[in-house]
């Protein structure tokens, strides 16, 4: 390593930044993060370090610069603007015996600022010295994805701890404790959001030096459309963290990649007319795991909230007496309308969207759902492309067809995805003609002139 990386003490120290425009407000925010006095050194400071030394988050010196300045410093930050006025000050700077950095100049810094994840007290500092920043960028992006955001706040609490378990728990169950609490209940309790009672779990299992392994736990978790980088930062964590994964045919594989290797997955189909299982039977089977002290997730395409048969299974583990948690996810008539970049709803135009299925039983009568089209609303049918014949009979039986377009949106969110528009007299044939039968939406809309938008994929017809 030419860089070795080490953490350095910040608290009562002084930090000398000098330069009063963007540099220096930009290596201002980063040392704000710290403990440390930080002091500006310029004749003139631009609005944004006006207004920290406005709220006393800053001191201000627009003196000569001499190397009393830089005596006794953490760290010196220099940024004025100008290389050769900030080499000039380097040379002050080394001559009090600072640590120096120089924006912009490599050759002139003792210590280069790493891209930093920060869950204060948890701090992960990523550095690739000097040589691909923007590689440390993208790091940086992953590990956030890792860590949990409350991580930092949990941690800060098992530190308030510690000095009561050195004195109660005796030193040979300190690991197995520390062990339970980040790995455990503490810590799942925590962040589905039950702070209070895990805290009161901790500070029970330190007074009473006892603690119980961890009980299992059941998490519906939104996959979203299909593409793995529109899971959410907390659903990717519950994968990572998963016993056993209950995942149906409409979870992409590569969202199963997101999970710990040595997680079980199950597959239940959820075929449309041909479950794998039927609905009960999973129910009896997420129950079954998560009583045996597992965590489990239900990973369910787009949002659970959405047409995912959550009510009957919160129901199940509830009644089992199951802690559980639900995950939201990215649904496909919201991540349809990013990819095609139009808006469900316009002013003046479709000031309300509806979600409707057409996934209705053999003896209903599609004019039902005709109640959901009406000007000013734009309505989705999901599961509707088995019905969509029946669907758009109805629709022109009520004379409706003449003012609807429709915009059919398949595999959405995947290299493979196509938006096309047609009719509704043309429904069935398009769908027939581009072999599209499921993974796709209805988005129909009333008062239209049949170009909704210029979809962003492949246009088999236009109608």
């Amino acid at each position: 390593m030419q860089s070795f990386p080490m953490f350095i003490k910040m608290t009562g120290r002084k930090v000398v930044i000098v330069g009063g425009g963007e540099q220096a407000a930009q290596k201002t925010r980063l040392m704000l993060k710290t403990e440390a006095a930080i002091i500006v050194a310029a004749h003139e400071l631009d609005d944004e370090l006006t207004g920290l030394l406005a709220k006393g988050r800053i001191s201000h010196f627009d003196g000569a610069i001499k190397a009393e300045l830089f005596a006794d410093t953490a760290m010196v930050l220099i940024g004025t603007g100008c290389p050769a006025i900030d080499a000039s000050i380097h040379a002050i700077a080394k001559a009090a015996g600072a640590l120096v950095n120089v924006v912009d100049q490599p050759h002139l810094c003792d210590a280069t600022t790493p891209s930093i994840v920060d869950r204060d007290p948890v701090v992960v500092a990523i550095g690739t010295e000097g040589t691909a920043p923007v590689l440390g960028r993208r790091i940086k992006t992953q590990i956030e994805q890792m860590l949990d955001p409350q991580i930092g706040t949990f941690a800060a609490l098992a530190g308030r701890l510690r000095g009561a378990v050195a004195h109660r728990i005796p030193r040979e169950n300190r690991r197995e404790f520390w062990r339970w609490t980040f790995n455990d209940a503490p810590w799942t309790t925590f962040k589905r959001g039950a702070q209070r009672e895990a805290a009161e779990m901790l500070k029970t299992a330190v007074a009473e030096g006892e603690y119980a392994a961890a009980k299992g736990s059941i998490c519906l978790v939104g996959a979203g459309p299909g593409a793995r980088d529109l899971l959410t930062l907390r659903a990717v964590e519950r994968l990572q963290e998963a016993d056993v994964i209950f995942y149906d045919r409409l979870v992409d594989p590569e969202v199963l990649e997101l999970a710990r290797r040595d997680a079980e997955r199950v597959y239940v189909g959820k075929v449309v007319g041909a479950h794998a299982l039927p609905q009960d039977r999973i129910n009896q089977l997420i129950v079954a795991e998560a009583l045996k002290g597992r965590r489990v997730v239900r990973l369910k395409s787009g949002d659970p909230t959405i047409f995912g048969r959550m009510t009957e299974e919160l129901d199940a583990a509830r009644e089992a007496g199951i802690e559980t948690e639900v995950v939201p996810g990215i649904t496909a008539a919201t991540a349809a309308a990013a990819q095609m970049q139009v808006s469900l709803t316009e002013r003046n135009k479709y000031d309300s969207v509806t979600f409707a299925t057409g996934a209705f039983a053999e003896d209903a009568d599609p004019r039902d759902l005709l109640r959901h089209i009406k000007s000013g609303t734009r309505v989705v049918f999901y599961m509707c492309v088995a019905s969509a014949e029946k669907l758009a009979n109805s629709i022109i039986e009520e004379g409706l067809a003449d003012r609807v377009g429709v915009t059919i949106a398949s595999d959405v969110s995947s290299p493979r995805a196509e938006f096309i528009e047609t009719s509704v007299g043309d429904l069935v044939e398009t769908l027939q003609t581009a072999s599209i039968s499921g993974k796709a939406l209805l988005i129909i809309s009333p008062d239209t002139d049949l170009a909704m938008a210029k979809p962003v994929g492949k246009i088999l017809r236009s109608v």
